[in-house]
């Protein structure tokens, strides 16, 4: 694998800062640009499915990132040889941190299809608890980690 990552670094360097790019941009993109201009929508229901579908959107625009993120990290980490070297623990902690993302955004796709179900069913105020909850708390925890690891990237590579 080491001689995989040796012919192939810049790709799978570049296929994981795009991805990172691509996955906290696209949260901050939503939470601070969209969202303001959801809230202008005067009907609730349209409204609550705008930020619905916007979310359906983003999440299949970043999944397949997050799952690009994920290999080429692990690559990094055996090409690197980072458990061998005095920043394995920064490695370790950017581990955490996209898993916790990981985690965070499974949860969060799982609370929109349920907001969706809800809308569905007419249920306004448990569908607008739904996706409340994604836009107040989950989305900005994800963007904070993202830029914590992408920062802990940046301090990483510019050390080996």
């Amino acid at each position: 694998m080491a001689e995989f990552f040796a012919q192939y670094k810049v790709i799978i360097v570049f296929l994981h800062v795009l991805s990172a790019v691509i996955w906290v941009g696209g949260m901050i993109a939503i939470r601070f640009a969209a969202h303001p201009s959801f809230m202008q929508i005067d009907s609730p229901a349209h409204r609550l499915e705008r930020i619905a579908h916007t979310l359906k959107r983003l999440f299949s625009i970043v999944f397949p990132f997050v799952i690009i993120l994920l290999v080429t990290a692990v690559l990094m980490l055996v090409g690197y040889d980072l458990k061998h070297t005095p920043y394995s623990g920064i490695g370790h902690i950017k581990e955490a941190i996209w898993a916790i993302m990981s985690i965070n955004l499974v949860f969060m796709i799982i609370r929109r299809n349920r907001a969706v179900k809800l809308l569905d069913q007419g249920d306004m105020v448990g569908a607008k608890f739904s996706l409340e909850l994604i836009g107040k708390y989950m989305v900005p925890v994800n963007i904070v980690l993202g830029i914590i690891a992408i920062f802990l990237g940046v301090m990483l590579s510019s050390n080996l």
